[in-house]
């Protein structure tokens, strides 16, 4: 789930292909359904289109974009992950420089209502134990607005109000950052068994 657009030194094509490559050759081997999280993030919609229908046709389930693209794109690849039967997992990337500000911005729960709301499919909501701020009961917050289907008003969690969420899908919350399988425990214990648990740090780079 990393960051990554495409640059002289590692152009997304040919890292698109070496890691279909490996995730082919994974899923053979186990014969279990295996993905990667192919970034197509870019400066432009056609530019992220072209990227996305790539990873398609290289037979990809997952394709990943970064939440600094801007909530009307977020929208639009959600779309193209609809009718490309596609996984759409969304990087939390940028959301610091206003879900972090005490005295402005916003929570980090509303963009993970807004998300819900454009159609992504996974998003980082925080790791607890990992590298990422976080008290537990405000994460739990986040997952439980991201998960729940009728978002029940408890201060603790920071949820204020009551919220039913109709026929809206749920988005399964990502914990990734500087987290590994010894603490396994304590992220069951925090998050529950309803999350996606992303060990081992960034791969490529």
């Amino acid at each position: 789930d990393e960051n990554i657009n495409s640059q002289p030194f590692m152009r997304y094509r040919e890292r698109f292909l070496f890691s279909m490559e490996e995730v082919n050759h994974a899923a053979a081997k186990s014969g279990e359904i295996k993905g990667h999280y192919l970034n197509v993030t870019a400066a432009t919609m056609e530019n992220m289109y072209e990227r996305a229908n790539f990873a398609g046709e290289l037979g990809s389930i997952i394709v990943m974009i970064d939440l600094v693209i801007g909530y009307t794109a977020i929208q639009s690849m959600a779309y193209w992950a609809r009718r490309n039967d596609v996984i759409l997992h969304l990087h939390r990337a940028g959301n610091s420089t206003y879900s972090r500000q005490k005295n402005h911005g916003m929570n980090f729960r509303v963009i993970c209502k807004w998300m819900r709301m454009a159609g992504v499919d996974h998003i980082h909501a925080g790791t607890v134990v990992g590298k990422l701020e976080g008290e537990p009961k405000m994460i739990k917050g986040f997952y439980k607005t991201l998960l729940d289907l009728t978002t029940r008003h408890d201060f603790a969690f920071g949820l204020y109000f009551s919220q039913e969420w109709a026929s809206l899908r749920k988005c399964i919350p990502v914990a990734s950052g500087g987290i590994n399988a010894g603490q396994m425990h304590f992220l069951l214990y925090y998050l529950g068994d309803d999350v996606i648990l992303q060990f081992g740090g960034g791969t490529i780079g």
